[in-house]
C-alpha cells in the first residue's frame, strides 16, 4: 500500500483581532476564539482530522495582522491555490488567507523567523473617530515627535528591555536586538513601527505608552537610558490598548521563504 505524501504548507495571513483572544489557542478554554483555533477548526473538515497551525508569532487579544505567518503539515492532493480557496470560503471574512504555497519539510513558521515588524496606529484630534475607534488608539494632544524620536534611539541595538515587561517573573531572557524604529504622521495619525529579533506580549504597547509619555512631557528623552539600565516597569509609560496594534510582516532567511 502507498503510503500518502505529507506536505508542508506555509500560510500568509490577514485578520482582524477585534473579537479574538489572540492567536494562541488555550487548552481545556474551549470558549476562548481564537485566530490558531478557527484555522485548524476548518482545516479539520478539509483534512477529516484534527490539524495542527503552528503561528510565527503569539499576536495578542485584540491585536490584529497584516502578514502572519504560519504553516501546517496535510496529506490533502489539493492544490495550494485550492487549499487557500477552500479556507477563504469557510473562515469567518475577519480572517483571510493571503496566500499558500509549499515548503520543504523543515520549514518551521515560528522557529526559523529572524525578525518581527509590528505597527502602531495612534489618531489625534479633538474628537475620536467613529470609524478608527477599533484600529487606532485616540490621543487628544499631539506630542512632540522629535522627542519621541529622540527617546527612540536610545532603544536601538541589542539591550536588557525588562523594562518593557508586564510579567514581572519573565523567566526567559528580556534581552532582544531592536533594528529599526520608525516614527511618522501628520496632524491626524501618527504610526510607530518595530522591527527586532524578536517580541513578548505587550512589548510593544509598553514601548509605544513610554514614548508617547515622553512626547507629552511626562518623561524625559533620556529617561529611556535609565528605563534600559535599571530594568524598572514602573518607571516606563502605560500598557496601551491592544486595538491599535498590527503585526505587519515576519522575515526569514532566503532560503527559508
Amino acid at each position: 500500500m502507498q503510503q500518502e505524501r505529507t506536505r508542508n504548507i506555509k500560510l500568509t495571513l490577514e485578520y482582524d483581532g477585534s473579537r479574538y483572544a489572540g492567536w494562541q489557542k488555550v487548552i481545556g478554554k474551549d470558549r476562548m476564539v481564537t485566530i490558531q483555533g478557527k484555522l485548524e477548526e476548518v482545516l479539520a473538515k478539509m483534512e477529516g482530522k484534527p490539524v495542527e497551525v503552528i503561528g510565527a508569532a503569539r499576536t495578542e487579544p485584540g491585536a490584529h495582522a497584516y502578514g502572519q505567518i504560519a504553516n501546517f503539515h496535510t496529506t490533502s492532493d489539493m492544490s495550494v491555490t485550492e487549499i487557500k480557496q477552500y479556507l477563504n470560503r469557510y473562515l469567518p471574512m475577519d480572517i483571510a488567507v493571503l496566500e499558500a504555497c509549499e515548503m520543504p519539510d523543515r520549514f518551521h513558521a515560528s522557529y526559523l523567523a529572524k525578525e518581527f515588524v509590528y505597527e502602531y496606529k495612534v489618531t489625534v484630534g479633538d474628537v475620536p473617530s467613529v470609524f478608527e475607534r477599533k484600529y487606532n488608539y485616540y490621543c487628544f494632544k499631539r506630542p512632540d515627535m522629535e522627542k519621541m524620536k529622540k527617546a527612540a534611539s536610545y532603544l536601538l541595538g541589542g539591550h536588557d528591555f525588562k523594562a518593557f515587561s508586564d510579567n514581572r517573573k519573565m523567566k526567559k531572557s528580556t534581552v532582544r536586538v531592536m533594528k529599526d524604529i520608525t516614527i511618522y504622521g501628520d496632524d491626524a495619525e501618527i504610526l510607530f513601527s518595530f522591527r527586532a529579533d524578536d517580541f513578548w506580549p505587550h512589548m510593544v504597547r509598553i514601548l509605544v505608552g513610554t514614548l508617547l509619555a515622553v512626547g507629552k512631557g511626562e518623561l524625559e528623552p533620556e529617561a529611556v537610558q535609565n528605563l534600559l539600565t535599571t530594568g524598572n516597569r514602573d518607571a516606563a509609560g502605560e500598557t496601551i490598548e491592544a486595538r491599535g496594534l498590527f503585526l505587519s510582516e515576519v522575515r526569514y532567511d532566503v532560503t527559508e521563504k
